[in-house]
């Protein structure tokens, strides 16, 4: 039966009507994504209370928790979901529950990897990012709790791509929706403590986000155990199938480093912004933290966008796959750059949620004035990005955050080092950056990439 409904899915995919598909398929995930959306910036509301160094600690952590968070759910997650796709788009079902045992591997491995770095080279990493003193400790405090967890993490993450190659986008969203309401209850209690609970301060956010990850990779795990379910990761013996582990890194290793370009933006930025002081980087951080909750919008259509590329990649039909990210594309642009419009006009609705510090909210709301009206560019490039994968075309996507991060390295460093620009001179070289992204890979599809 679930077999069948598998099945069903996959016909839908490559011959209903494209839009109505495309908004059946990224309407749950778009629905368990605003649940992150929230919880990001809970997070950020929760660690407020405790001070602009928490604030700025928390600065520093996001482009590497981001980093985690998008390689294990954009990059690999991204190229499971693909290849999975694929694999059922051509009638391969046995291939598609191998493939689900080589993500999971694929994905033990790298988080030990973040694990090890994290634990071993973290104040060196977050003060050459510009962290000092008591921002330090706090940023170290969050990092070392979260990245001991980093397998929960890449579990969670892989196992949820897993199910929406196959087609299911509501078990991931219902455990994104379920598990976003347990952190909303468990964060404050773990960094405040209640009653005879201890707070833990910033490691208790970090605590918070693993338990309610543990939650999620035991039920997906369950789910895909199951005998009847279209991919099965019991359906054959679990060892290395270099072909399929291939099939996946092809796409997942420049799908990997996108964002990991992406992130070394964030953190190049981070680092000039920390050369005005700690309220400018308290202020960058709370501002900047509103691009992390476009993110999962983008990333709740952009799942859909990849499976559905992917099965109609995988079934020959090139053509529609286009139209599919172009649609994708649109709705994402146009969502992203209504909230992007909205916070440069009113830049108090978003900054005003996090702190009453004048000078950190002066510098954000410089930031949004100046930012957020590029903001459609930035959905528009993180959209066609998960076309991409699901097309199996990652040079663009891969150019596109190459010529972002080079933007900012290049003029950031005129910014600071030789003009000594005021703060509102970087972050028009932020909002540039987010246009050359976003414009790359929609001219590159528009000629034609995916043809050749």
């Amino acid at each position: 039966m679930t077999a069948t409904i598998a099945q069903a899915r996959v016909q839908q995919m490559l011959h209903a009507p494209l839009l109505p598909t495309l908004l059946r398929l990224a309407t749950p995930n778009v629905m368990g994504l605003f649940a992150t959306t929230i919880v990001i910036g809970y997070d950020g509301y929760i660690l407020g209370r405790l001070g602009p160094d928490a604030l700025a600690g928390i600065a520093l952590v996001f482009p590497l928790s981001m980093l985690m968070l998008q390689m294990s759910a954009g990059g690999i997650g991204g190229a499971t979901t693909a290849a999975v796709a694929r694999a059922l788009g051509a009638g391969r079902s046995q291939d598609a529950s191998r493939l689900a045992q080589q993500a999971l591997l694929l994905a033990a491995l790298l988080a030990g990897l973040f694990m090890l770095v994290m634990l071993g080279f973290g104040r060196g990493i977050f003060g050459t990012m510009g962290g000092r003193g008591a921002a330090l400790e706090a940023a170290l405090v969050y990092s070392n709790v979260l990245f001991s967890g980093a397998l929960l993490i890449w579990s969670t993450n892989v196992l949820a791509a897993v199910v929406r190659g196959a087609g299911n986008m509501v078990l991931p969203s219902l455990m994104l929706l379920g598990t976003a309401l347990l952190h909303l209850a468990l964060c404050p209690l773990l960094v405040f403590g209640w009653g005879p609970v201890a707070g833990l301060g910033m490691a208790g956010a970090a605590a918070s986000t693993l338990a309610v990850n543990a939650v999620a990779t035991l039920v997906m795990a369950a789910h895909l155990w199951r005998r009847d379910g279209a991919v099965q990761l019991r359906a054959s013996p679990w060892r290395l199938h270099l072909p399929l582990l291939r099939d996946i890194l092809r796409v997942g290793l420049p799908a990997s480093l996108s964002p990991v370009i992406s992130n070394a933006s964030i953190a190049v930025t981070t680092a000039f912004v920390g050369s005005y002081g700690t309220a400018a980087l308290a202020g960058y951080g709370v501002a900047a933290r509103l691009e992390y909750i476009l993110v999962p919008i983008a990333f709740g259509f952009g799942t859909a966008l990849t499976a559905m590329v992917a099965t109609n990649m995988g079934a020959g039909q090139t053509v529609r796959a286009v139209r599919v990210a172009w649609a994708g594309g649109a709705l994402v642009a146009a969502i992203t750059g209504a909230i992007g419009l909205a916070t440069a006009i009113a830049p108090a609705l978003w900054m005003g949620l996090f702190t009453t510090d004048a000078d950190v909210l002066a510098v954000g709301a410089t930031y949004l004035n100046i930012v957020g009206g590029c903001y459609a560019f930035f959905g528009l490039g993180l959209a066609l990005f998960f076309a991409s994968q699901g097309a199996g075309r990652m040079f663009w996507p891969l150019a596109g955050s190459m010529g972002r991060l080079v933007i900012l390295v290049v003029g950031g460093w005129l910014c600071v080092h030789v003009f000594q620009t005021p703060a509102s001179g970087l972050f028009a070289v932020v909002a540039l950056s987010l246009v050359v992204y976003g414009s790359t890979l929609a001219i590159a599809i528009r000629m034609g990439s995916w043809a050749r």
